[in-house]
């Protein structure tokens, strides 16, 4: 969540007022002055006159559908709209008083468990949160309390300092993690075309005070699948040379929901046994309103008991884990409408609906000729891609800032050490991201093209201050 600076309330004093069209029963009486912006008004507003002055504000953002920057599910049936405006008012955390709602995230869980392929999906321990973020600071505790308990006779010491060891291209929440949770944060740099996590540099970064190696499926800086299946292989062989037995977490925020319906055989999940836990973004690819996530477990054992827990739940035992207390079930609520609107047969279709798009609007960006891809929307419906080396005039800043005057929102942005010098523009296809909409977007970027290429150069001068990655 952003910080927000107090702001200075003296310029927004003028004595405006308000349209007159907004008193219900009498438009001039509803000519009284605009309300303050930074402290709260003296007297109540009717209901349609504040309605409508932060529905006016809110017409300057930009167009969520026409959003290619975030993850997040921007499209859901209208049906999902009413069960989730039906349980807005209801506590996630109350069991005891919303004993369906939490039946419903029980069943999510075990059908979590049974798409991951865990050894006994009855037996799967797992939770919602409100995104993945708070799933990968679950899964984090757990790998740090498990590695505590088995270095309990020299932990804490002076000596004995956990380290996490991931790609550079984790999500921002895995930093935060290690700098809340005191783990040193041990990360893969990028190498040429290697823009995520080498098994053999995971393997050798880590050693007895490694807590887990984080494997991403589904990179958000290009989309790619980390290999989780060599890392494991990696680490098998590392125990056998140092007797080191080092888990696996894997984020799944946003592959979690596309590799069990489009690539099957794909090894990346529980049938992997050094896999621990797994977590994943309901609100990304599990096509759910934001915010929800899942975090789940292989099994009981490997999460820790102490970090359990309690509530009674109609007489008998629910266990809890998570970090937010009060937060609406709505969420959970509409994951598992999704779950039984669509089934796997309904969740393979979208999917593969969203990677068509991707991989056919990457060929046709290729075929403008001014570009170069680095993926091609083939395991993510995701795809980057840099201007061509012949290109002189413009650069990635200069067509994401050109595309936003169309109404496109497309992040333009530099890799981490050791590729600081390759900045990208990045495309997130989503369900209700159409191949009419695709089409129009090259439309209007091939309009662009010969304004661009007529400039003297590059215009932007900050690239840090032009980076639109945020996510």
């Amino acid at each position: 969540m952003s910080l927000h600076r107090g702001a200075d309330d003296r310029r927004d004093d003028r004595p405006l007022s308000v349209n007159p069209f907004f008193g219900e029963a009498n438009p001039v009486g509803g000519m009284t002055e605009a309300p303050p912006k930074h402290r709260l008004p003296k007297d109540p507003l009717p209901p349609m006159t504040a309605y409508q002055l932060v529905h006016d504000e809110l017409m300057l953002d930009g167009n969520s559908r026409l959003n290619l920057a975030t993850f997040v599910t921007t499209w859901m049936e209208p049906q999902a709209g009413v069960l989730m405006a039906e349980c807005r008012d209801k506590n996630m955390i109350d069991k005891d008083e919303y004993p369906r709602t939490a039946e419903l995230e029980r069943r999510c869980v075990a059908m979590l468990a049974d798409l991951w392929n865990a050894p006994d999906p009855a037996a799967a321990v797992g939770c919602s949160t409100t995104g993945s973020s708070e799933a990968c600071m679950l899964a984090g505790m757990a790998l740090k309390r498990r590695w505590a308990r088995r270095n309990a006779d020299r932990y804490p010491s002076r000596e004995a300092r956990p380290n996490l060891v991931m790609g550079v291209n984790v999500q921002v929440c895995w930093e935060k993690f290690c700098t809340f949770w005191e783990v040193e944060a041990r990360q893969v740099p990028m190498e040429g075309d290697r823009y995520h996590l080498s098994p053999e540099a995971a393997a050798a970064l880590c050693d007895e005070n490694t807590i887990g190696v984080v494997a991403v499926m589904g990179s958000t800086f290009d989309g790619s699948y980390e290999p989780v299946a060599d890392v494991c292989a990696a680490l098998d062989a590392l125990q056998e040379r140092t007797g080191l037995d080092v888990p696996v977490h894997v984020d799944g925020a946003s592959g979690a929901m596309v590799a069990p319906f489009l690539d099957e055989d794909l090894m990346w999940d529980f049938r992997l046994p050094r896999v621990a836990s797994i977590n994943t973004s309901g609100h990304k690819y599990g096509l759910v309103y934001p915010g929800v996530g899942w975090a789940l477990w292989r099994t009981p054992a490997e999460l820790p008991e102490e970090l359990i827990f309690r509530v009674n739940y109609l007489g008998g035992d629910m266990p809890t884990f998570a970090l937010n207390f009060s937060r609406p079930g709505a969420q959970v609520v509409a994951q598992y409408y999704t779950f039984l609107r669509l089934g796997r047969a309904g969740y393979r279709a979208v999917q593969q609906a969203s990677r068509d798009v991707a991989r056919g609007l990457a060929g046709q960006i290729e075929g403008l000729g001014d570009f170069r891809l680095l993926t091609r929307g083939d395991e993510l419906p995701v795809f980057a891609f840099t201007t061509s080396d012949d290109v002189r005039a413009y650069d990635v800043f200069d067509v994401a800032r050109r595309l936003r005057e169309r109404g496109w929102l497309v992040p333009a942005y530099t890799f981490p050490a050791h590729r600081e010098d390759l900045a990208v523009l990045r495309v997130v296809c989503r369900n209700g991201f159409s191949a009419d909409l695709a089409g129009l977007f090259v439309e209007d970027l091939g309009r662009l093209l010969p304004g661009l290429r007529q400039q003297p150069g590059p215009l932007t001068r900050d690239r840090g201050g032009a980076t639109g990655f945020h996510h």
